[in-house]
């Protein structure tokens, strides 16, 4: 089986299990207490006008009745309309999905490049005590969680020192790029804003290091403890002793085995991280996707919560894919199978 074809099937997989989602959390949006119709319109709106929002949104209709209508409208790209912003919920998910995607994606960035070479470096000089110390640094950044770091560094580089900004995503002199993309760091490259660019990122350095944090040390201790293994391998030692230099033994031999475990958590890490950014940006105040959703949860916005979570849903199963094309280039076992199929 070729690797378009283990892709194509994938994909396939993935629609039906993009179709459970959205019915177990279009069951929920609409069993959970409280009407949205009267939440939408406020306590000191007439019961008729109540009434009316709520045959508008087709809630007086059996519960499989209302899913066929809302995913006959998805099929067409309608995912209904928002009942806090008052606007289209994809319109809603092109203005705010950019910036969490920037901020994951930077975070992604920093988490990787640190993770790998500290996690190598450990690995390599095991019980050492550089060792030793990354292990308890790890483990503190595991135990504390991410809102914590985020006030830590909060106080420290913007309060304390004030060599970071801590709010927003541009500071108000700052003229923003025009809207390209969504994400101000391609857009003000894309139109030569350089001051715009290197603004977002000042910007970008607290969140996203605060997001990143945990991942960091997750992946520092995989990556030390899969280098620590295949070291003891028969076919390192073999390399060596054939006088095969360090170098290439740890690029070529060394270090791809050891990234498949370290891969494979790192893909949901990365889905997690959109679905998770909330805390992170209601605490920066950064007009992200996260926030989005954890808005319509609190207000009961039924078709933004729906639009929301299949959102992460496709971000989940296109990352899950791109793991497995990942892994299968990491191990030539894999390819060897797909080539037997």
């Amino acid at each position: 089986m070729k690797m378009s074809h283990f892709i194509a099937k994938r994909l396939f997989y993935s629609v039906f299990v993009l179709l459970g989602l959205s019915i177990v959390i279009f069951t929920m949006s609409r069993i959970f207490p409280g009407d949205p119709a009267r939440m939408a319109l406020g306590t000191l709106a007439p019961q008729w006008a109540v009434d009316k929002l709520r045959e508008q949104l087709h809630l007086n209709d059996p519960i499989h009745i209302q899913y066929f209508i809302w995913l006959t409208n998805a099929l067409r790209g309608d995912l209904g309309m928002s009942l806090v912003t008052k606007r289209p919920v994809l319109t809603d998910i092109k203005t705010f999905f950019p910036a969490t995607f920037e901020l994951v994606i930077f975070s992604i960035i920093l988490s990787i490049s640190i993770s790998i070479v500290i996690g190598v470096t450990a690995g390599r000089h095991a019980n050492s005590l550089f060792d030793n110390f990354v292990r308890i640094a790890s483990y503190l950044g595991v135990a504390m969680p991410t809102f914590v770091w985020a006030i830590i560094a909060m106080f420290i580089f913007a309060y304390s020192w004030n060599i970071l900004p801590a709010l927003g995503r541009l500071n108000m002199g700052t003229i923003p790029p025009p809207r390209i993309t969504g994400m101000i760091t391609i857009d003000s490259l894309l139109t030569g804003n350089f001051r715009a660019f290197f603004d977002v990122l000042k910007h970008m350095i607290i969140p996203g290091s605060a997001l990143a944090i945990g991942r960091i040390a997750q992946d520092t201790r995989i990556m030390r403890a899969s280098i620590v293994e295949n070291l003891r391998k028969d076919y390192i030692a073999a390399a060596t002793s054939y006088g095969i230099p360090e170098r290439l033994v740890m690029f070529k031999y060394l270090m791809k085995p050891s990234l498949i475990p370290v891969v494979s958590i790192m893909g949901l890490e990365i889905s997690s991280s959109m679905a998770g950014s909330f805390i992170i940006e209601f605490i920066f105040n950064w007009p992200g996707f996260g926030r989005y959703g954890a808005n319509a949860m609190l207000n009961k916005d039924l078709n933004a919560i729906i639009g929301s979570v299949m959102i992460v849903g496709v971000f989940f199963a296109l990352i899950n894919i791109l793991v497995d094309v990942i892994i299968a280039y990491l191990d030539p076992r894999i390819r060897m199978a797909f080539r037997s199929e």
